[in-house]
């Protein structure tokens, strides 16, 4: 089994990879992108997972493990494996703002940029995902709403471990929720 965390980007995968590996779990990152101001306790990304459409069997490193992959590359998935997707869900106007807030301070903000257009790109993508999520008999998932997991970390936790069922720290887990990063909420 592979267990994945994904979302759309700024939706607190990282957050939940953080508490996986409180909890007991390895994972599957390289620290090549190291923490930062928009992400002060790290990332937990695998940069060759970029490369999951082209090289579809390097997914094979994360048996056993845990492993980040943005929504987008999830349909590049192949089949082969089980899967247990743990998918992020935050409002759309909150990741919108975070995303924003995080360019702006990279320096890689685009002025003009219509934020209906990329909102209506983001719940198109997500209908896809969730239908993809729905139809592959190698794929089991579980929503975790961002805000439970701020609010109800033990709660979360529990619900993970009964999910992955793997026996996890969930106390760890729960130590891992830093409510005072809940930085960037919708305007």
């Amino acid at each position: 089994m592979i267990t994945v965390v994904s979302g759309l980007p700024r939706s607190g995968t990282s957050l939940m990879m953080q508490m996986l590996v409180a909890g007991g779990m390895s994972a599957l990152s390289d620290g090549e992108r190291q923490a930062d101001t928009d992400n002060p306790r790290g990332y937990l990304e695998w940069e060759r997972i970029k490369q999951l459409p082209n090289d579809p069997g390097c997914i094979a490193e994360g048996e056993g493990r845990v492993v980040k992959v943005i929504s987008r590359l999830l349909l590049a998935l192949p089949a082969g494996h089980q899967y247990r997707i743990i998918f992020m869900q935050r409002p759309l106007p909150e990741v919108l703002a975070s995303q924003d807030q995080m360019l702006r301070r990279r320096g890689t903000y685009k002025e003009g940029t219509n934020p209906a257009v990329i909102s209506a790109a983001f719940e198109k993508h997500l209908r896809e995902v969730y239908a993809w999520l729905e139809g592959k008999s190698y794929v089991k998932s579980l929503p975790i709403p961002y805000h439970e997991v701020l609010s109800e970390p033990r709660e979360i936790g529990q619900q993970i471990a009964q999910f992955l069922e793997i026996a996890l720290d969930v106390d760890a887990m729960a130590q891992r929720v830093d409510a005072s990063l809940y930085r960037n909420r919708a305007k």
